[in-house]
């Protein structure tokens, strides 16, 4: 045991989100009950390459009496780590309370046969393959989406996507840095007239609103965003700007 500088979480803001973990590449940070966890104090190199991408800012680098990093125990961990991921690929669990499996039950009277005609005025959608100077960008009110919302959020098209330019991604599965960068260069090349962010209420969906509001910050473009939560069952239970 040496003194030594290491991830401290403060577990009290932390909200389970998972944005840290894909980027401490020694896997040592990890989502359990909840809430990020160091896994083992040999894992954590002490670098701090997990700074940065936590929403709540509940990471931060300490110095305290701990095991020495063990680069050779990292090594057999994430072997264990892939051996694990082949053999149940087939299941997909994170811990995250929003891959947590329920029902939704609607009752006779909330089905309806009206049909909604789309509001979409552009594509591609994907904010992995929109070009930043697009033309429906300029002068936009831009709609950032995340992937889930429209499936929950029965009248997105009447109350979110019309008359906007749209993108949409999902902050838990894909390159949340990627998304940021993309974002940046669409405000600052464009003269956006508005920002709206949907976001499901599940704490990993907070990374898209977060990586909008590093991009705004990052463009030095002055530009307030609102930020709209649904919940599970399709009710808007938040709003909010940042």
């Amino acid at each position: 045991m040496a003194k030594r500088k290491i991830v401290h979480i403060d577990e009290e803001k932390c909200d389970g989100c998972g944005l840290c973990v894909p980027n401490c590449a020694e896997g040592a940070i990890q989502i359990i009950d909840g809430k990020a966890r160091l896994v083992s104090d040999t894992y954590c190199d002490g670098l701090g390459a997990c700074l940065g991408h936590c929403p709540k800012d509940a990471i931060k680098i300490i110095e305290r009496e701990a095991e020495e990093f063990d680069e050779e125990a990292v090594k057999e961990y994430l072997g264990k780590k892939d051996d694990a991921k082949k053999a149940h690929a087939h299941m997909h669990h994170t811990g995250c309370p929003g891959s947590q499996m329920r029902q939704i039950n609607r009752s006779a009277q909330e089905q309806s046969d009206v049909k909604v005609t789309s509001k979409l005025r552009q594509w591609p959608v994907q904010l992995a393959l929109v070009p930043p100077n697009a033309p429906y960008f300029e002068n936009a009110d831009l709609l950032i989406t995340a992937t889930c919302v429209p499936f929950a959020y029965g009248n997105y098209h009447n109350d979110y996507l019309k008359d906007r330019a749209v993108v949409v991604g999902c902050p838990k599965l894909d390159d949340i840095e990627f998304y940021t960068e993309k974002l940046e260069e669409i405000i600052r090349v464009n003269d956006l007239e508005s920002i709206t962010v949907l976001r499901m209420q599940v704490p990993c969906c907070g990374g898209i609103s977060m990586a909008a509001k590093t991009a705004r910050d990052r463009s030095g473009v002055n530009i307030p965003i609102k930020v709209v939560t649904i919940g599970i069952e399709g009710e808007v239970i938040g709003k909010e700007y940042i």
